[in-house]
């Protein structure tokens, strides 16, 4: 029998992106289920503590395979996915933003691989981001290869397939961007395999990036270093 999905999608201040994300990815999942690829599928919508009508754009959206969490307050890209995560039920779960950077169709090249890799890991191809961004990506991921040797060519590609026993199977404790550098240590360290794939990547054409807010910027850098203390102590 072919697998049900999860996709996670985490939000804050997406009420320009929110509707048609959520159209977008039920569009794909239901053309996979018709195509025999999934059994089932769902889509979790986590409202990080949004301050504009992102919940109620959300809740607008007629689709009844829709839940949606919230957050009464910003906590954080990783305790949003942590938020996601739990709510999700199926078989695989995948995660991707709610900011149309993705095509959610690139779905069908991963879900192939998940028969023989835990995880799937999308690495974007021409990443049309700022060059603020780009350069802090580099240097995050020189970074996490220095700290703890991590070899990942895109760690916080927001395009990710897992068996759902992985994220069951390990504890996530960053509430901020260093969550997807934090899965993928912990899901190596115990052993579970990935791959990665190329996905295409576009331009953000509305909403506010939030990646190279100094303040999430030295927040990864918090969990990092807090990350790395932990290892030292064999407690991580």
């Amino acid at each position: 029998m072919a697998p049900t999905l999860s996709v996670v999608l985490p939000a804050f201040n997406e009420a320009a992106n929110i509707s048609e994300s959520i159209r977008r990815g039920a569009s794909a999942l239901l053309r996979l289920m018709h195509e025999g690829t999934l059994s089932d599928w769902e889509i979790v919508v986590v409202d990080d503590g949004s301050s504009d009508e992102t919940v109620s754009i959300a809740r607008s959206v007629e689709e009844p395979r829709l839940k949606i969490v919230m957050h009464a307050q910003n906590r954080g890209y990783g305790a949003a996915l942590r938020s996601g995560f739990a709510t999700a039920q199926n078989d695989l779960v995948f995660f991707t933003d709610a900011d149309l950077q993705f095509d959610f169709e690139e779905l069908e090249r991963l879900i192939p691989h998940i028969e023989r890799y835990d995880i799937v890991a999308g690495v974007r191809q021409q990443r049309q981001d700022p060059w603020v961004r780009r350069a802090n990506a580099a240097a995050w991921g020189m970074a996490l290869y220095g700290a703890f040797g991590l070899e990942v060519d895109d760690v916080n590609c927001a395009f990710k397939l897992f068996r759902a026993n992985v994220l069951q199977g390990i504890e996530i404790s960053s509430d901020g961007a260093f969550v997807n550098a934090e899965i993928l240590l912990k899901a190596a360290q115990r052993g579970f395999s990935m791959i990665q794939v190329p996905v295409s990547h576009f331009p953000r054409s509305a909403g506010d990036q939030t990646g190279a807010d100094p303040k999430v910027v030295l927040r990864a850098l918090r969990e990092l270093a807090r990350f790395y203390r932990q290892r030292q102590d064999g407690i991580a």
